[in-house]
């Protein structure tokens, strides 16, 4: 099998595991899948604590309003008594405005806490690390077990309004986010590897040769931003190695440049002839009147 370490920029992304004589076509629809399926699955992550914090998400017109204002334009929100988590509810007021309060108590906390900990885990770019692939079907596996979570706390469901079902429904709306801007589509993905765009219609071993044994870092980008950035000929971690090795053998020279040192020889117990001396009487001999 062929392994490859798919990053965006220089961000370590996944590994993905496929062979030589796959179409590129097919590749990059699988790591584009991945990439993005990663990514909804980090968004869940981000937004189901505050769900467990402060109950569920306000309609969009009562989103950012007081208390006064909402009773003022004799607002109300009718999935409030519907969605009610399992267990009865506990008040945790929302600050800025956008969600209910009506939290889950601190049992049901823990299972959304715990699953997002655990889809984490298994889509994480630490996996990179433990030289373990990232495949579609753990992608799914977290976001099932996310959705087995809000189903156990809010057997009725969320309002259709709320973040995490849209997302889990895939009618998430991104415009105008930063999130927006990491998600790549199908079509206008792009594979590049040693500066070069690996172009669909051709196959893996077309760049590669045929050796199922190679490694290789490849690099996703949005078509039209150009090619990026080539991979550094060393690591951070070798490029630390390297000057740590070279500050022990400048400390090791200046060690040997103090032990060179021969200015003892013009000190009396270094003289050889000392002892001769002695015998003589030539030892301690002043020129000049007493």
């Amino acid at each position: 099998m062929v392994q490859l370490h798919v990053k965006r920029g220089d961000e370590s992304q996944f590994l993905f595991n496929t062979t030589v004589d796959a179409p590129l076509e097919t590749v990059i629809q699988q790591i584009t899948a991945i990439y993005n399926g990663r990514l909804k699955v980090d968004r869940l992550c981000s937004e189901i604590p505050e769900l467990a914090d402060h109950g569920i998400t306000l309609p969009p017109n009562m989103q950012g309003l007081t208390e006064e204002q909402i009773v003022e334009l004799k607002l109300k929100d009718e999935w409030e008594d519907k969605c009610v988590p399992s267990g009865g509810p506990v008040f945790r007021k929302d600050e800025i405005g956008r969600r209910n309060g009506q939290a889950p108590n601190d049992k049901m906390k823990e299972v959304l806490t715990r699953t997002v900990e655990e889809a984490k885990a298994l889509i994480s770019k630490k996996q990179a690390q433990a030289n373990i692939c990232v495949i579609m079907e753990m992608v799914k596996e977290a976001l099932d077990q996310l959705r087995g979570a809000i189903m156990i706390v809010y057997p009725m469901g969320l309002p259709p309004h709320d973040p995490i079902r849209m997302e889990f429904e895939d009618q998430e709306d991104l415009s105008g986010t930063q999130a927006s801007l990491q998600v790549i589509t199908e079509d206008e993905c792009q594979l590049w590897w040693a500066a070069k765009e690996m172009q669909r219609g051709k196959k893996l071993q077309d760049y590669i040769g045929k050796n199922e044994k190679t490694k290789l870092v490849v690099k996703i980008q949005k078509k039209g931003q150009g090619a990026p950035a080539r991979e550094p000929v060393i690591t951070d971690e070798q490029q630390k190695q390297m000057m740590m090795h070279y500050h022990r053998r400048q400390e090791e020279l200046k060690k040997l440049e103090e032990a060179d040192d021969d200015s003892y020889l013009d000190s009396e117990w270094s003289d050889r002839q000392a002892l001769k001396k002695q015998f003589q009487g030539l030892t301690n001999i002043k020129w000049g009147p007493r």
